[in-house]
């Protein structure tokens, strides 16, 4: 079983700083993608940043240059260190892992979210 789970949540004012850390644990051999989500009330889930096991990223434009993702791929780890931060930013983020395992093979897992809020 794969246990994914975020931190680093909160609330920030606008032009300030939050970083997000995620872990993946279990019975993994290996995780392809790691990634941000998040989803704002009433909106879908988006993209924020991904990062592949090989280091290629990718940015939602509304992010490009103000937030970062960096991945740990021994401890199967992910963070995103996000600054200037908008009070449109505010929404749940969520951890995504591709992972891979010898029971369930490659599938999709989350974690449960945690709420940023950036006010204005």
């Amino acid at each position: 079983q794969v246990h994914v789970v975020e931190s680093g949540g909160g609330l920030v004012q606008a032009g300030g700083s939050l970083r997000l850390s995620c872990a993946a644990s279990g019975t993994i051999l290996s995780i392809n993608t790691m990634g941000w989500y998040r989803q704002a009330a009433g909106k879908q889930r988006e993209l924020v940043a991904r990062i592949t096991s090989g280091g290629s990223t990718d940015y939602a434009d509304s992010v490009k240059g103000r937030f970062t993702i960096s991945r740990d791929n021994a401890k199967n780890t992910v963070n995103l260190q996000m600054n200037s931060m908008k009070p449109t930013d505010t929404s749940v983020y969520y951890c995504h892992a591709r992972v891979f395992t010898t029971t369930l093979g490659s599938y999709d897992d989350w974690g449960q979210g945690t709420q940023v809020t950036v006010s204005s």
